[in-house]
């Protein structure tokens, strides 16, 4: 049986918002272990962790959503190092 095109919209949707889950729970695992990391270090373990193919672009806007959250702050001396808050 085939998907509608809106089952198929929903299907993406879904899809989307459970990777979105997945970065934002290996980007808190990653610096709960570190601590402090930079931004290089971080997308690179990000990419070896993660199963699926993503951006980077995608990767930043995670990094920003969990600063807004209150999870990672950037280093007050250098903007490319993350802390780990929470």
């Amino acid at each position: 049986m085939k998907e509608t095109v809106e089952e198929n919209a929903s299907t993406t949707e879904r899809v989307f918002q459970d990777r979105q889950y997945q970065i934002d729970a290996a980007i808190v695992r990653i610096m709960k272990t570190r601590k402090v990391l930079s931004h290089t270090l971080l997308i690179t373990e990000l990419f070896q962790q993660l199963k699926f193919p993503i951006k980077p672009a995608d990767l930043k806007k995670r990094i920003e959503s969990l600063i807004d959250r209150e999870y990672l702050e950037r280093d007050k001396s250098n903007p490319q190092i993350y802390n780990y808050l929470a």
